[in-house]
């Protein structure tokens, strides 16, 4: 996925009228990706970090390294579609206040997969929880360039001074509501972002396949959490913990009588929303594998 990224990337740069790089961050991969990427040749420039890291820190040092005006986060699984670069940067280039701007995202198959949303607080929740989030949360909806709150970052194009002026990504985020936190930040210091649905990219999303994916439901809930508590104190976090809890409540019991889902995993779903401190999640994963990488004595 990453070599198809790549290569979709590549045939973008051919169609810009201006000057391009590309800055490939190998997060300590142990699967020959980096490898793979020396083979290509050409003026990528490649960063392998022995020890894994944070995607906000991974994400932090892109767009710090960057020499241009704009940066185009991507996701190893994201493909960018013809004119996608061309559609994000026009955006950009016509709304000087616009910090960030967000594609339209498609799954394999096509379906259309949200990109933009509502910033999280407890109104959200509570939409969450009366299912109702599809319509009055979800933001990346029409076929016109629209203002949004928050656009997902497998495929987002950020104006790097904006980016500067908010001090990057928080590292406190490990992964999960990173972007949002940017976000919400950018806006906080008068910025906005904006949905290009001209701009399309297929974002492959490699999940876990396991039954439970124990690790990112559990830094899902931490991520949502210290958003919740930084944005809008203890009170409110607590508020959005039993609110989310219940949506997955009730998605397990629907699943114990429905085909298709697993209950199990809504089960952890709801005990991580409740209690997002329990349970050990992927920054724990990387911090035991960089252990083991580490050289004896």
């Amino acid at each position: 996925m990453l070599l198809r990224s790549i290569a979709a990337l590549g045939a973008e740069r051919e169609r810009l009228p201006f000057e391009t790089e590309v800055l490939v961050l190998d997060n300590g991969s142990d699967d020959g990706s980096a490898e793979a990427v020396r083979g290509l040749g050409g003026d990528i420039e490649l960063i392998e970090i022995a020890q894994r890291r944070s995607k906000a820190v991974n994400d932090s040092e892109l767009m710090e390294r960057s020499r241009g005006r704009y940066c185009l986060l991507l996701n190893e699984d994201s493909e960018l579609l013809p004119g996608a670069s061309a559609a994000l940067y026009a955006a950009l280039e016509s709304d000087p206040r616009a910090a960030c701007a967000v594609a339209l995202l498609k799954r394999p198959d096509g379906a259309v997969q949200p990109s933009a949303w509502r910033f999280p607080g407890v109104g959200t929740a509570l939409l969450q929880a009366l299912f109702l989030h599809r319509w009055l949360v979800v933001q990346s909806k029409g076929s016109a360039v629209r203002r949004v709150d928050w656009g997902q970052s497998a495929a987002l194009l950020v104006r790097r001074a904006a980016a500067e002026q908010v001090g990057w990504m928080d590292d406190a985020f490990f992964v999960y509501s990173d972007e949002v936190d940017f976000q919400k930040r950018l806006a906080d210091s008068g910025w906005h972002a904006l949905y290009v649905p001209q701009a399309t990219a297929i974002h492959h999303e490699q999940l876990s396949s396991d039954v439970v994916p124990e690790r990112r439901i559990v830094e899902l809930a931490r991520g949502r959490d210290r958003y919740m508590r930084k944005h809008h104190g203890l009170v409110a976090a607590i508020a959005v913990r039993g609110l989310i809890a219940w949506s997955y409540l009730v998605r397990m019991l629907a699943a114990l009588v429905l085909p298709g889902d697993d209950w199990r995993r809504y089960r952890r779903d709801v005990t991580a929303a409740l209690w997002p401190s329990r349970g050990k999640g992927l920054a724990e994963a990387a911090a035991a594998r960089n252990a083991r990488m580490e050289p004896p004595g």
